[in-house]
């Protein structure tokens, strides 16, 4: 990719030939273009690519604002948007129920993180997850010049390297156990995660639970959506599956993301839902098979969502 500078300079190309004998220009101008050569690589503008571990956050941040309002997101995250069924046992008769925040407590009506710090540990999360794929064997695909729009998945065959105690460090999943609030602890470690695992193995089946290629999340950022970027991710992988005869496998937490998965070949096997709160979370369970071409219609990439914090994630 080249940018070029234009930079425009009033010469006058005469002044000893000038009838009147005056040295005033005759207003006559040359634009001089400079040309530049950027360090950013052309092909980065359509082309998918393997995002490198430097780059988990920019990654990550590309996700976050995918999915700033996904209700898996702010189910793990915005918890007094949606408190506990049952209270803890620091119960305040006025208020219902009590959650610690790093030592701090606060009730589900006045929970004392700010909006600030709720964003910033739902970006943490997805940077730790970012990461735990680059360093532990999955994959994080990527199209567009700013991270647009970013994949990351699970690839088939066990996966010892991404639930390792080493990738957790190095990732900083291990940081969770500390900054999620003992709520959100017990909406990840108690229910996602175990929830998660075994439905993919109820729906796959236990001897093909880790032949699928796996798509853990496809977000396109809002100012990008529309450009079938999100499409591209997902037919990348598609060729991948399709070459190697393999199933397609992914939850997404959007009703409006079902439909577009549906575009590309993959069925609904399987609705679950997330219960700690007072309002359930469904995830949809989508399985795509081999060669599958799905309903009429042309995915455009506007949104994407394939959902869930699970294999190698957190440490359990």
């Amino acid at each position: 990719m080249t940018t070029t500078t234009t930079a425009t300079t009033s010469i006058p190309l005469s002044t000893t030939n000038n009838p009147t004998g005056s040295s005033a220009s005759n207003g006559m101008k040359v634009v001089a273009t400079l040309t530049k050569r950027s360090l950013l690589p052309a092909a980065w503008h359509t082309t998918v690519r393997t995002v490198q571990s430097h780059e988990c956050r920019e990654a990550a941040l590309s996700l976050a604002h995918a999915f700033q309002a996904d209700d898996y997101a702010r189910y793990l995250v915005d918890i007094d948007s949606n408190p506990p069924v049952e209270p803890d046992s620091d119960e305040d008769s006025s208020l219902g129920v009590t959650f610690s925040w790093g030592g701090s407590t606060g009730s589900a009506k006045a929970s004392p993180t700010s909006p600030e710090h709720k964003w910033n540990l739902h970006v943490d999360i997805l940077t730790y997850t970012v990461a735990s794929h680059c360093i532990g064997g999955g994959l994080v695909t990527t199209v567009g010049e700013d991270f647009d729009s970013v994949a990351l998945w699970v690839p088939p065959g066990p996966q010892p390297n991404l639930d390792s105690y080493l990738t957790h460090f190095r990732s900083g999943l291990w940081r969770l156990h500390f900054q999620l609030c003992s709520e959100g602890k017990r909406r990840l470690f108690d229910e996602i995660l175990p929830l998660l695992h075994d439905t993919k193995r109820e729906v796959l089946g236990a001897e093909k639970e880790n032949d699928a290629w796996y798509l853990v999340y496809l977000g396109t950022k809002p100012r990008s959506q529309g450009r079938g970027l999100g499409g591209r991710l997902l037919r990348d992988g598609m060729m991948k599956a399709d070459r190697e005869g393999r199933q397609m496998y992914l939850e997404s937490s959007s009703l409006v993301n079902n439909e577009y998965y549906k575009k590309f070949g993959f069925e609904i096997k399987k609705e679950i839902f997330l219960k700690r709160g007072r309002w359930p979370v469904r995830l949809s369970i989508m399985v795509r098979e081999p060669g599958a071409t799905g309903v009429k219609g042309k995915g455009d990439g506007s949104t994407g969502g394939g959902r869930r914090v699970g294999k190698g994630v957190v440490m359990g």
